[in-house]
């Protein structure tokens, strides 16, 4: 659960993520522009993000159980997974990101994803404990969606996972998502964890024969 203390400020967060709250704290949700909606949709967050003004305690947390990472954003942009956003400062501007048509196609991240940029702290969240991976003019091969967020200037693409075709599928890993430039780049290996647990236990279920 997240503890936001604030006083005379403004606060943004997820529909529905409100736990509970203390003090003179005012909610108010505004109705989105035409664009605002739009990038909604695309990016399959919640059209509405109510606002608490005022001078109190807030606690937030998602409808799932899972770990948070507070980003200290200055004058940047940050991509984040769909559904990782929580809150942030009001000074932060949540938007859509849109990926490359080719990358949009055969990785699992679709065409948009959620933007947030400016200055101000914004928490996310992952169903399992998040690594930072710092790039220096390197490459990060990731393989499903191990990736919670990522500097928006870091090159996002999908590549074969060896030079050829055969030899990929041979791999057993096919595409995979790959992460290139100098930045930051947020890791939470749980989706695929809970994936490889799932697919482990269906293997251990006796099939008939005929």
């Amino acid at each position: 659960m997240i503890k936001a203390t604030i006083y005379n400020q403004t606060v943004r967060a997820e529909a529905g993520a409100l736990h509970y709250l203390q003090g003179q704290i005012e909610i108010q949700t505004q109705m989105p522009s035409a664009t605002g909606f739009l990038k909604s949709l695309a990016t399959s967050e919640t059209v509405f993000k109510p606002t608490y003004t005022g001078s109190g305690t807030i606690f937030f947390g998602p409808p799932i159980f899972g770990e948070y990472t507070i980003l200290e954003l200055n004058n940047e942009a940050w991509v984040v997974d769909r559904g990782a956003y929580v809150c942030s400062d009001i000074s932060v501007e949540v938007g859509a990101w849109r990926n490359k048509a080719v990358t949009a196609l055969f990785s699992s991240e679709g065409w948009f994803q959620t933007q947030v940029s400016g200055t101000g702290r914004v928490v996310i969240q992952a169903q399992g404990p998040i690594e930072a991976i710092d790039l220096v003019n390197d490459r990060l091969v990731v393989d499903g969606s191990f990736a919670v967020a990522r500097q928006a200037h870091l090159n996002f693409s999908v590549q074969k996972a060896t030079k050829g075709w055969l030899s990929s599928a041979a791999s057993g890993e096919g595409l995979v998502n790959v992460i290139e430039g100098t930045g930051r780049v947020l890791i939470a290996p749980f989706p695929n964890l809970h994936n490889n647990l799932l697919y482990s236990m269906s293997a251990l279920i006796p099939r008939a024969t005929s």
